[in-house]
Formats: structure tokens, sequence, C-alpha cells
């Protein structure tokens, strides 16, 4: 059967992994193996197992990182105890946290030094969200998942309340906790600029045009990867079968049965070849199939790398 393969528009690489992949790229050529990473620098099996091949050590605890030596900081940015660890270790830190990520450590300061109480939306346990946690007061931070942890907020309405967020949500789901959370709390005081990030409300966007012209929606995203997730949770809202597979391995002729237009995009920290792959394996499957593709809406988008 014919079948046609559409691309997402705007998948893959974001500016925000493309400057924390680089930072690693060119700190290996400065200071050669093995190079320490605090946590994977994006959270990728493609990207992780390359980096290791070629001698970047990631580890979870800098007090396992050798004294003296270069450590660099994932795009997921870390709390500033992290910061005071680096200099009781004697280390030499590279910052590569996202920049969007660093904005809403500046909002979170900035909550903190008004007394604010903070009312943070993330996944817990995910690294950004931890990293943000750390700019805020203990005794202002409330973390929030779902709007039935904003049902059971209990704050001093007599005292201000803010909101932030993690860059990588569902823009659909954190919307309705932001109504939530403006209707219990009218007067609460909302980020300067909008906290999810450009990139995932672009893949996202993609996503909902990508799923209203195919069958299936297949997204290349390893199962760490908080906006991958997103991804497939975004196809699956759409009322399409949708699957996340971390690389070609992954795909299984099923997930296209009977399927005659087949979408696939990918999370902001998947390499290209990673789908090129995937459309590979389908084109395998399926030898009489059309590939459609557009340019990507966020071609040319950079951010400088972190000076080392």
């Amino acid at each position: 059967m014919s079948i046609e393969i559409h691309l997402a528009d705007t998948q893959g690489f974001c500016a925000g992994v493309s400057m924390a992949i680089k930072t690693v790229d060119e700190a290996l050529k400065k200071f050669g193996a093995p190079l320490y990473v605090r946590h994977e620098i994006v959270h990728n099996t493609s990207v992780i197992r390359d980096f290791e091949s070629r001698g970047v050590v990631f580890v979870e605890h800098l007090d396992s990182v050798p004294a003296g030596s270069t450590v660099i900081f994932s795009a997921h940015g870390v709390a500033p105890s992290v910061y005071d660890d680096a200099k009781q270790y004697n280390l030499v830190p590279v910052d590569a946290t996202c920049p969007l990520v660093t904005k809403v450590h500046r909002e979170a300061i900035q909550f903190s030094e008004k007394d604010i109480q903070t009312i943070l939306i993330g996944h817990r346990g995910h690294q950004e969200l931890i990293g943000t946690s750390g700019y805020v007061k203990p005794e202002l931070l409330h973390i929030v998942e779902t709007v039935e942890d904003v049902d059971a907020l209990d704050l001093n309405t007599s005292q201000p309340i803010g909101y932030l967020t993690q860059t990588t949500l569902s823009v659909s789901e954190t919307k309705v906790i932001i109504e939530r959370i403006k209707a219990k709390f009218p007067d609460v005081i909302a980020p300067p600029k909008e906290d999810i990030c450009y990139a995932t409300t672009n893949r996202q966007d993609a996503v909902i045009r990508l799923a209203k012209n195919c069958d299936v929606v297949i997204i290349c995203g390893s199962p760490n990867s908080s906006n991958s997730n997103r991804l497939r949770e975004t196809a699956e809202n759409e009322n399409v079968p949708s699957y996340i597979i971390d690389n070609h391995s992954e795909f299984r002729p099923e997930m296209i049965q009977n399927k005659q237009r087949i979408g696939i995009s990918s999370g902001a920290s998947v390499p290209s070849y990673v789908v090129e792959e995937v459309v590979s394996k389908i084109q395998e499957t399926c030898p009489d199939s059309t590939v459609f593709r557009e340019e990507s809406r966020e071609k040319g988008f950079m951010f400088r790398l972190p000076k080392f």
C-alpha cells in the first residue's frame, strides 16, 4: 500500500539543546577527555552514548569529580547549592543551562526577594524543577503537578502569591492548572513572560497540525525526556494513535498497520539522524512511500555559548 510520511515542520534540536551540546563539543576540544558533566547534558540516549564514547563522564554528584577538573552543568539548570558544591570540591564549572531556564531562575529569585509565595508548576523529580526550586526560599515554595494539587494548596492570602512553570510542560494541561490557580487566588502574580519556552510550544503546535492530517503519530524521544513525552500526549489528545520510540530499533510494523498517513516528530533533544533512521526503517517496511518535509520554523535561531 502506498503511504505518506509527514515530518513535523518544527522538531528536533532547539536552540538551548544545540548550545548545550556544542558546549560539550568545544570543551572536549579544549580540555580533552575525561570531561565531566553533571547529569545528562540533555535527555537523549543517542546523544549521551555518543559523548560517552568520546570520553565524557556523566555524574550525579560532584564529589566523584577529581579536584581541579572542569565540570559542565546540564541544559536543565542547577540549584545554587550545586555551585557551592563545585567551589567546595575545587572544580571549574561551565554553565550550559538553557537561557530560557535561567530566565525562570531569575523570576524565582525576584519572587523570593519580595517574599512572594511561589507556586511552581512542574514534574516532581525532573532536573529542571529541582534546579528552579533551589532559587525559591523553602518556606515560600509550593510545587504542583495537577489541578488536584492546586485544590489542596493552603496559602496565606494576605501575603502575595505568584506562579512559575517548568519550561517543557504540556501547554494545554498547564493552561488548565493556571486557570485553577487564578480561580482560587484571583490576585496571583504571573511571570512577566510565559515560562513554557517557545521551542516546547512550537513543537506541540506542530504535532497538533501533524495529527490533524495523519492516521498515526510517532514521536522520536527518550523515556526520560519531558518534552518528548508531552509531544506524544499532544498527539494522543487529538485522538490519534501515538507512540514514543527512542530510536529506529523500537519501531514495530504494527504501529503503522493499515495506516496511510504517518506523522513523525521528535523532542527538542533528539538528533536529526534518529528521525532519518526511523524514516528509513518505515520505508523498508513500506517501499512504496513518499516523504513530505518542510523547513523548520526555527531555522537560524541560536544561543551564544558560555565562556570558558
